[in-house]
């Protein structure tokens, strides 16, 4: 069968995935028996330019492997709910979906994070400019992912500023007595 050159090379990085192969014939033969015509001339193009590297695996045998992307890898579960603490303003859910809101421009940066996370139960996400779609695995419910995605965001959500201290400024010609006053930051006791 013709693929493309990207489905075959996305073919190759699974094969390197899920087993040991030592050779590029053997992964010709593998490519072949999945029903993708390949030399190994052009496998070899490809593992170069998905930059695979021979390593020693136990029992001294070597095998083609590809190095973590940093997108591959699993990002620690504080990174996760830093920033759903600081970028989702609002969640709702559906069945097995579940929808993140956040401030324009910042949703990719939610759906990254979601999908390096390796949360359980998260099939993927679809990011738009201001929304996350989250789509939730079979067994799974929509509202209980959600519900958890709230209570990661809520352990890191920022504590309330406490209000600004208002103090009196000289009066100034023709304001009113509300506009007399200005916020200045509390000071701190050492301060005073």
């Amino acid at each position: 069968m013709r693929v493309t050159k990207h489905q075959r090379q996305h073919r190759v990085a699974k094969l390197l995935e899920s087993q040991s192969v030592g050779s590029q014939a053997q992964l010709v033969e593998l490519l072949a028996a999945d029903g993708i015509d390949a030399t190994q001339t052009t496998v070899s193009r490809d593992l170069e330019e998905l930059g695979a590297l021979k390593i020693r695996v136990a029992g001294g045998e070597t095998v083609y492997a590809l190095p973590e992307l940093p997108t591959q890898q699993i990002a620690p579960a504080d990174h996760l709910r830093r920033v759903l603490g600081e970028w989702v303003v609002e969640v709702a859910s559906s069945h097995n979906l579940v929808v993140l809101r956040t401030p324009p421009g910042c949703a990719h940066v939610v759906g990254s994070a979601l999908d390096r996370s390796g949360l359980d139960g998260v099939v993927g996400t679809v990011a738009g400019d201001d929304t996350v779609l989250v789509v939730v695995a079979e067994g799974h419910r929509g509202r209980d992912m959600a519900d958890h995605l709230e209570a990661l965001a809520a352990a890191t959500a920022a504590p309330a500023l406490p209000p600004p201290v208002l103090s009196p400024v000289a009066p100034v010609a023709g304001l009113p007595p509300t506009k007399q006053r200005r916020a200045v930051p509390a000071r701190s006791p050492k301060e005073q």
